[in-house]
């Protein structure tokens, strides 16, 4: 039988004017956010600027916001399965029935302003690898390891890694990966060495808070970024949910084993297309569609 599944997409998508268009009819929603982490988020979405929606501390919860404001949206599309990328996976476990949506959004303030400190803190970069297998990947940051400070970060499609860690680690890195072969290599511009042992001030902040946020078991299977397995029971999620802050995050293995559990229609709940054209590569034949604004509510039976 032929399930449903929705992703959720992470750090990366923001852009100034999202949500915009989604905020008459979820204005409770969205002032209720906005009120619970004390900024007009809201202002900062629709209205920018750029600088002030690229900081990681508004950039996460904002994300989180467009994607469950839609999520709030669909009525008669209903998911057997969930995953999220990185921040994500926290629109997710809403989706799922395992956080409160407003418990939700302080959670992912408090994680994207501790990552934004962390990054202050003990400075770091990331960088796209393609074109290399991720044990090749894997086996370069080992070896600059010895010295520096690097792993790989995101294994997100067939070919593409992102690595993360400490700026010289991660340059070293670079230089091995262009040596070995890769067909491109990027350099991203970000606050901070996400999904890197650089995390761990964060984590701790995090873990502070988990403590204190009520996670349910899940209605529906959660994929969770650190295993790439499905995931119900509310201890494990709210461990998982630590260790992701430092650990890679398995996107490719994910949607593998979506697919492999009987999911044929992925849907993309939130702003931009990232996660449409990661899952592309990973297997053409599932259906992929993408609701992120009002209008695509049109072209599907779901509201």
């Amino acid at each position: 039988m032929s399930k449903i599944a929705f992703v959720f997409p992470g750090q990366g998508s923001q852009y100034v004017g999202m949500g915009k268009d989604l905020y008459n009819s979820s204005k409770e929603l969205m002032d209720s956010a906005n009120s619970a982490i004390g900024i007009s988020l809201t202002d900062i979405m629709f209205n920018g600027p750029v600088d002030l929606l690229k900081q990681t501390d508004n950039t996460q919860p904002a994300i989180f916001l467009h994607s469950v404001a839609i999520l709030n949206k669909i009525k008669n599309l209903k998911p057997d399965m969930v995953a999220g990328h990185s921040l994500g996976e926290y629109s997710a476990l809403v989706a799922a029935g395992a956080i409160d949506v407003i418990d939700a959004i302080k959670l992912v303030r408090t994680r994207g302003e501790a990552m934004l400190q962390a990054g202050i803190e003990k400075p770091g970069t990331m960088a796209a690898v393609i074109g290399l297998s991720p044990e090749k990947v894997d086996a370069i940051c080992e070896e600059v390891s010895k010295t520096n400070i690097v792993q790989s970060a995101n294994f997100n499609s067939p070919g593409q890694v992102v690595i993360s860690g400490s700026i010289n680690g991660v340059h070293s890195a670079m230089a091995l990966a262009k040596e070995g072969g890769a067909k491109l290599v990027k350099e991203l511009v970000v606050s901070g060495a996400f999904h890197s042992p650089l995390m761990a001030s964060a984590k701790e902040q995090l873990l502070e808070k988990l403590n204190r946020t009520d996670i349910n078991n899940t209605s529906i299977p959660v994929y969770a970024n650190v295993t790439a397995k499905a995931v119900t029971e509310n201890n494990e999620i709210s461990k998982l949910l630590f260790e992701q802050l430092s650990a890679p995050v398995r996107w490719e293995e994910t949607i593998k084993n979506m697919i492999a559990d009987g999911a044929t229609k992925f849907y993309e709940i939130g702003p931009g297309k990232v996660l449409q054209g990661l899952i592309k590569r990973i297997d053409k034949t599932v259906e992929i569609f993408g609701i992120e604004k009002l209008e695509d509510f049109e072209s599907f039976d779901i509201s």
